[in-house]
């Protein structure tokens, strides 16, 4: 059983990050189906699971993703992938970090993969971050490229945004009250496929 208090610590935690905005039943059922128990996790790969709250409590392990309406810690499935590839928590930090040339940069993701919010990507790596940040760049930038609404430019802009749709799922309603507005989801992907609908031909093809 977790103990009381470092669930109570967790769940305060994660309060002071998120803000307090009940989840629905329609939020549950995200998180069901896309995120994993913390206890459960824990209990598969044979890991204590309170050990896993001090972890996090620590700033060694991101926060949960998610606290379903009935108190349970919702976590990626892959929650300890990152620490197994660096060697351990006590390593992650470093091996985190530096993935980007910039140190403050890293720090910074670092500081964001901790928050438990980097909700926004089926599968929270260095690489996967920076391919995002990359491709909410261009997608923004491109309605101001100087062949904007030309054939070639719609088949850059489309691939852009497919190769999004990949890396992002498909958010809970909840993320539009914890994030204070719109996902990258709908502003990059849903929006710029209604504003600029692929060409007949080349939905087609």
């Amino acid at each position: 059983m977790p103990t009381p208090t470092l669930r109570r610590q967790l769940a305060d935690r994660f309060l002071d990050v998120n803000g307090d905005h009940p989840m629905t039943a329609a939020d549950d059922a995200y998180v069901t189906e896309q995120f994993a128990v913390l206890d459960e996790l824990c209990a598969a790969h044979l890991r204590d699971a309170d050990e896993v709250r001090g972890l996090m409590l620590a700033r060694r392990l991101p926060l949960p993703s998610y606290l379903r309406s009935d108190g349970a810690e919702m976590v990626p499935a892959d929650l300890f992938g990152l620490a197994e590839a660096a060697g351990g928590p006590d390593r992650l930090e470093a091996w985190f970090v530096g993935h980007w040339a910039d140190p403050a940069e890293g720090r910074a993701e670092w500081d964001a993969y901790l928050s438990g919010r980097y909700v926004c990507l089926r599968s929270v790596r260095p690489d996967t971050i920076q391919r995002k940040e990359y491709l909410t760049a261009a997608i923004g930038a491109a309605p101001g490229a100087a062949d904007a609404g030309t054939a070639p430019w719609s088949a850059r802009l489309h691939a852009l945004i497919d190769e999004l749709d990949v890396l992002e799922p498909a958010f809970a309603p909840y993320d539009r009250l914890r994030f204070g507005g719109p996902t990258s989801r709908d502003t990059c992907i849903d929006a710029m496929r209604a504003r600029f609908p692929r060409p007949a031909a080349e939905a087609d093809a």
